[in-house]
């Protein structure tokens, strides 16, 4: 096999200061947990980059599939090796190129020459290496300036090193190193992109759904389960919070108006995520929610939601279109499950004509006829958690913001 490593950059995180190695080492641990069941990889870390070694060519193709998703990866790129004679790196050029034989490519070669001692200059090595490579393959041709192949070759003092291949990572942060929040994860297509888009900027995320048997069904609750399993595959286990919600809803439903009954479902929705945030000691609270798009989404129906709580509700969605989220989703691999037809609880007893801008006093009014705190503290005390991809536990360096 050509294959002797995979070089990892950074990205954003080359821009940390003092505390850029625990960044550093927080992205290894990810990458060891997304990895697990490929066995114990050998992770070299340098300043501005990392690199990982392999063994076998399965072993390459897995990481490259896996490593697009980890969070704090910006690019990745296979790295080739051979001793330090120029044939022998002839040779390995040609097998590096060959994967773009079958079309019409740019490129130039960069040479990077550590080792003084190494006969070639690395103009020299460059005009070898490109020459060999432009007579091997007759569909290539030279670029100076923005090719779509950069051949990397590097002499250094114990080998030569070979890459061509720039594949994008998924950029952000490493998950964990931004703190734990509450994921409101509804089912629908919003909430697991507004999930993937914090666990991007390195928060990692407990979800809470809220299950109201027999008006939602056990296939809607899968679909909620798959979709908590699909966001685990960006580096993180997830914790998966199904609170029971039937006996708060049919006393909603008693207790308020219809066309006031969502706001009011939303408001006790959010009390009961913050006593679960509160119980395992998460920073934020994380919805779905975009601007305007349902009566709930406007911004009367925000801020009266809103009053229930001083915990900060992060909304990365607030601003996207629909498309752009279906688009997210589709990308990320949760549209196909969200659009599975199983309702949810906020879609069962969704009003006809629901207010867009409800008052804050007229809902606290009508709420104050039932003790809404004890059948919320039923419910999260009577909730039932499942763990995605659980990990051993390792010494964590951000576990005070966790």
């Amino acid at each position: 096999m050509i294959w002797k490593e995979i070089l990892i950059r950074y990205g954003e995180l080359s821009t940390k200061g003092k505390n850029k190695m625990d960044f550093i080492r927080r992205l290894r641990e990810n990458i060891r947990y997304s990895t697990a069941d490929l066995g114990h990889l050998t992770i070299r870390t340098e300043h501005d980059r990392m690199f990982i070694a392999l063994d076998n060519e399965e072993m390459k193709d897995e990481l490259v599939n896996r490593l697009k998703h980890v969070f704090g990866i910006q690019s990745f790129s296979p790295v080739a090796a051979c001793e330090k004679d120029i044939e022998v790196i002839k040779q390995l050029a040609k097998d590096v190129m060959k994967q773009y034989e079958d079309e019409t490519y740019t490129f130039k070669v960069e040479v990077k020459r550590t080792d003084k001692k190494f006969p070639l200059e690395s103009h020299a090595i460059q005009r070898v290496i490109g020459a060999t490579v432009l007579s091997t393959y007759q569909n290539l041709k030279v670029q100076m300036r923005k090719p779509q192949i950069e051949m990397r070759i590097e002499v250094r003092m114990d080998a030569v090193y070979i890459m061509a291949q720039v594949i994008q990572g998924a950029g952000g942060m490493p998950i964990g190193s931004n703190g734990r929040s509450v994921l409101m994860l509804s089912g629908g297509i919003d909430s697991p992109v507004a999930g993937y888009l914090m666990m991007k900027r390195g928060v990692r995320l407990d979800a809470v759904h809220f299950f109201s048997p027999p008006y939602t069904s056990d296939n809607s609750l899968e679909k909620v389960k798959d979709l908590a399993k699909e966001l685990t595959k960006f580096g993180a286990k997830v914790r998966l919070h199904v609170i029971p919600f039937t006996e708060i809803q049919l006393q909603i439903k008693e207790d308020v108006p219809e066309n006031m009954s969502m706001t009011a479902t939303r408001r006790m929705m959010l009390r009961a995520v913050d006593k679960v945030r509160e119980d395992i000691n998460a920073l934020a609270i994380v919805t779905g929610e975009s601007l305007g798009q349902v009566a709930s989404q406007t911004l009367d129906s925000l801020t009266a939601i809103n009053d229930v709580t001083n915990t900060p509700i992060l909304r990365p969605l607030i601003a996207y279109d629909k498309l752009d989220i279906i688009n997210i989703a589709e990308k990320i691999g949760t549209y196909e499950t969200s659009i599975r037809p199983y309702e949810d609880c906020c879609t069962i007893f969704t009003p006809a004509n629901p207010k867009t801008k409800p008052k804050v006093e007229k809902v606290v009014h009508y709420e104050e006829r039932t003790n809404y705190k004890e059948l919320i503290e039923r419910a999260v005390t009577n909730r039932e958690v499942y763990v995605y991809s659980e990990k051993k536990k390792a010494e964590d360096k951000f576990a005070d913001l966790l």
